[in-house]
Protein backbone atom coordinates (compact mmCIF):
# COMPACT_ATOMS: atom_id res chain seq x y z
CA UNK A 1 0.00 0.00 0.00
CA UNK A 2 1.32 3.39 -1.34
CA UNK A 3 1.29 6.58 1.07
CA UNK A 4 1.26 10.04 -0.77
CA UNK A 5 1.57 12.74 0.84
CA UNK A 6 -0.90 15.60 -0.35
CA UNK A 7 0.16 18.54 2.30
CA UNK A 8 3.23 19.63 4.39
CA UNK A 9 2.42 22.67 6.44
CA UNK A 10 4.61 24.17 9.29
CA UNK A 11 3.32 25.17 12.22
CA UNK A 12 2.72 28.64 13.15
CA UNK A 13 2.70 27.84 16.98
CA UNK A 14 5.44 25.25 17.55
CA UNK A 15 9.06 26.08 16.80
CA UNK A 16 10.87 22.96 14.15
CA UNK A 17 7.35 21.34 13.71
CA UNK A 18 5.79 20.36 10.56
CA UNK A 19 2.49 18.64 9.46
CA UNK A 20 2.58 15.75 6.84
CA UNK A 21 -0.53 15.20 5.51
CA UNK A 22 -1.49 12.04 3.87
CA UNK A 23 -3.95 10.41 0.91
CA UNK A 24 -5.13 8.24 3.93
CA UNK A 25 -6.31 10.86 6.02
CA UNK A 26 -3.20 10.55 8.79
CA UNK A 27 -1.09 13.15 10.04
CA UNK A 28 2.49 12.72 11.02
CA UNK A 29 3.88 15.63 12.93
CA UNK A 30 7.47 16.19 11.83
CA UNK A 31 11.13 17.97 12.65
CA UNK A 32 12.87 19.79 9.40
CA UNK A 33 15.29 16.95 10.50
CA UNK A 34 13.46 13.86 9.80
CA UNK A 35 11.78 15.87 6.72
CA UNK A 36 15.01 16.02 5.57
CA UNK A 37 16.05 12.60 6.33
CA UNK A 38 12.85 11.32 4.65
CA UNK A 39 12.82 13.63 1.47
CA UNK A 40 9.22 14.43 2.64
CA UNK A 41 7.28 17.19 -0.19
CA UNK A 42 3.78 17.23 -1.46
CA UNK A 43 3.47 14.30 -3.63
CA UNK A 44 5.96 11.78 -2.05
CA UNK A 45 5.40 8.83 -2.18
CA UNK A 46 5.98 6.09 0.35
CA UNK A 47 6.26 2.46 0.13
CA UNK A 48 4.10 0.80 3.51
CA UNK A 49 7.48 -0.21 4.88
CA UNK A 50 8.86 3.27 4.50
CA UNK A 51 5.85 5.10 5.95
CA UNK A 52 6.17 3.25 9.29
CA UNK A 53 9.53 3.71 9.55
CA UNK A 54 8.87 7.58 9.01
CA UNK A 55 6.00 6.88 11.68
CA UNK A 56 8.31 5.19 14.14
CA UNK A 57 11.15 7.95 13.69
CA UNK A 58 7.77 10.53 14.19
CA UNK A 59 6.93 8.88 17.38
CA UNK A 60 10.00 9.35 19.43
CA UNK A 61 10.86 12.78 18.21
CA UNK A 62 7.72 13.71 19.42
CA UNK A 63 8.26 12.01 22.56
CA UNK A 64 11.59 13.40 23.05
CA UNK A 65 9.94 16.42 22.33
CA UNK A 66 7.26 16.45 24.54
CA UNK A 67 9.47 14.71 27.58
CA UNK A 68 11.77 18.30 27.53
CA UNK A 69 8.81 20.42 27.62
CA UNK A 70 7.47 18.73 30.44
CA UNK A 71 10.74 19.14 32.33
CA UNK A 72 10.88 22.09 30.95
CA UNK A 73 8.22 23.43 33.90
CA UNK A 74 9.21 21.24 36.77
CA UNK A 75 12.20 18.76 37.36
CA UNK A 76 11.03 15.77 38.27
CA UNK A 77 12.36 11.67 38.35
CA UNK A 78 13.61 9.58 35.31
CA UNK A 79 10.49 7.83 37.05
CA UNK A 80 7.66 10.54 37.38
CA UNK A 81 8.96 11.53 33.40
CA UNK A 82 8.30 8.10 31.81
CA UNK A 83 4.87 7.69 34.19
CA UNK A 84 3.75 11.12 32.46
CA UNK A 85 4.57 10.43 28.91
CA UNK A 86 2.87 7.37 29.67
CA UNK A 87 -0.30 9.38 30.39
CA UNK A 88 0.07 11.49 27.40
CA UNK A 89 -0.46 8.73 25.09
CA UNK A 90 3.17 7.66 24.04
CA UNK A 91 4.75 4.58 23.86
CA UNK A 92 6.81 2.39 26.75
CA UNK A 93 9.50 2.21 24.24
CA UNK A 94 9.14 5.87 23.08
CA UNK A 95 8.99 7.31 26.94
CA UNK A 96 11.86 5.09 27.86
CA UNK A 97 13.79 5.89 24.47
CA UNK A 98 13.34 9.41 25.50
CA UNK A 99 14.08 9.63 28.94
CA UNK A 100 17.47 7.83 27.86
CA UNK A 101 18.25 10.64 25.78
CA UNK A 102 17.75 13.53 28.49
CA UNK A 103 19.93 11.59 31.07
CA UNK A 104 22.54 11.60 28.25
CA UNK A 105 22.58 14.90 27.18
CA UNK A 106 22.03 16.33 30.91
CA UNK A 107 18.71 17.14 31.40
CA UNK A 108 17.83 14.47 33.02
CA UNK A 109 19.21 13.40 36.41
CA UNK A 110 17.94 11.46 39.46
CA UNK A 111 20.68 12.43 41.79
CA UNK A 112 20.68 15.80 41.53
CA UNK A 113 17.02 16.21 41.56
CA UNK A 114 16.91 14.29 44.93
CA UNK A 115 19.05 16.52 46.33
CA UNK A 116 17.07 19.24 44.99
CA UNK A 117 14.24 17.89 46.76
CA UNK A 118 16.00 17.15 50.34
CA UNK A 119 16.87 21.05 50.23
CA UNK A 120 13.57 22.12 49.02
CA UNK A 121 11.76 20.33 51.80
CA UNK A 122 14.37 20.91 54.77
CA UNK A 123 14.29 24.46 53.81
CA UNK A 124 10.30 24.29 54.24
CA UNK A 125 10.84 23.02 58.25
CA UNK A 126 10.83 19.12 57.40
CA UNK A 127 12.36 16.67 59.10
CA UNK A 128 14.13 13.26 57.66
CA UNK A 129 10.60 11.06 57.92
CA UNK A 130 8.62 13.50 55.26
CA UNK A 131 11.99 13.84 53.01
CA UNK A 132 12.08 10.07 52.61
CA UNK A 133 8.61 10.33 51.93
CA UNK A 134 8.59 12.65 49.43
CA UNK A 135 11.95 10.66 47.40
CA UNK A 136 9.67 8.15 47.73
CA UNK A 137 6.72 9.83 46.65
CA UNK A 138 8.70 11.03 43.31
CA UNK A 139 10.42 7.82 42.56
CA UNK A 140 13.79 8.59 43.35
CA UNK A 141 16.02 5.41 43.41
CA UNK A 142 16.49 4.04 46.61
CA UNK A 143 20.60 3.77 45.99
CA UNK A 144 20.24 7.54 45.42
CA UNK A 145 18.44 8.29 48.91
CA UNK A 146 22.09 7.98 51.46
CA UNK A 147 23.91 10.28 49.14
CA UNK A 148 21.07 12.66 48.71
CA UNK A 149 20.32 12.89 52.96
CA UNK A 150 23.73 13.76 53.67
CA UNK A 151 22.46 17.41 53.17
CA UNK A 152 20.30 17.27 56.04
CA UNK A 153 20.72 20.07 58.41
CA UNK A 154 21.13 18.97 62.14
CA UNK A 155 17.57 18.10 63.52
CA UNK A 156 18.24 19.72 66.34
CA UNK A 157 18.80 23.46 64.41
CA UNK A 158 15.39 23.07 62.44
CA UNK A 159 13.34 21.72 65.50
CA UNK A 160 14.53 24.49 67.67
CA UNK A 161 13.26 26.59 64.98
CA UNK A 162 9.99 25.67 64.50
CA UNK A 163 9.21 25.58 67.83
CA UNK A 164 10.34 28.99 68.65
CA UNK A 165 8.49 30.11 65.53
CA UNK A 166 5.15 27.98 67.12
CA UNK A 167 5.34 29.41 70.78
CA UNK A 168 6.85 33.05 69.77
CA UNK A 169 7.81 32.94 73.44
CA UNK A 170 4.30 31.57 74.89
CA UNK A 171 4.27 29.38 77.99
CA UNK A 172 2.71 25.97 76.46
CA UNK A 173 -0.70 24.45 78.12
CA UNK A 174 -1.10 20.97 77.68
CA UNK A 175 -3.27 21.62 74.69
CA UNK A 176 -0.59 23.40 72.95
CA UNK A 177 1.53 21.00 73.94
CA UNK A 178 0.12 18.74 72.05
CA UNK A 179 -0.56 20.31 69.07
CA UNK A 180 3.04 21.35 68.92
CA UNK A 181 4.23 17.37 69.32
CA UNK A 182 1.47 16.71 66.33
CA UNK A 183 2.76 19.23 63.72
CA UNK A 184 6.72 17.98 64.32
CA UNK A 185 4.85 14.36 63.54
CA UNK A 186 3.50 15.03 60.75
CA UNK A 187 6.46 17.16 59.57
CA UNK A 188 8.58 14.04 59.52
CA UNK A 189 10.53 14.49 62.79
CA UNK A 190 11.70 11.41 64.82
CA UNK A 191 9.29 10.62 68.34
CA UNK A 192 13.25 10.66 70.23
CA UNK A 193 14.11 14.16 68.67
CA UNK A 194 10.60 15.42 69.86
CA UNK A 195 11.32 14.47 73.09
CA UNK A 196 14.62 15.80 72.84
CA UNK A 197 13.71 19.37 71.67
CA UNK A 198 10.87 19.21 74.28
CA UNK A 199 13.46 18.88 76.70
CA UNK A 200 15.58 21.56 75.54
CA UNK A 201 12.88 24.15 76.01
CA UNK A 202 12.05 22.84 79.42
CA UNK A 203 8.48 21.56 78.18
CA UNK A 204 6.92 18.65 79.68
CA UNK A 205 6.48 16.04 76.78
CA UNK A 206 3.51 14.68 75.71
CA UNK A 207 3.58 10.17 75.85
CA UNK A 208 3.50 9.22 72.47
CA UNK A 209 0.09 7.24 73.32
CA UNK A 210 -1.51 9.75 73.87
Amino acid sequence: MEHIVTKLTESKNVKDRWYADFDTGESVKLSLALIADFSVYTGRRFEEEEFEALRAAASKMNAKARALRMLGARAMSRRELVDKLLEKGETPEDAAEAADYLEAVGYLNDAQYAASLVRHYTGRGYGPGRVRQELFRRGVPRELWEEALEELPEDTDTLDALIRRRLRGREADEKELKRLTDMLLRRGFSWSDIKAALHRFSLTEVTEDE
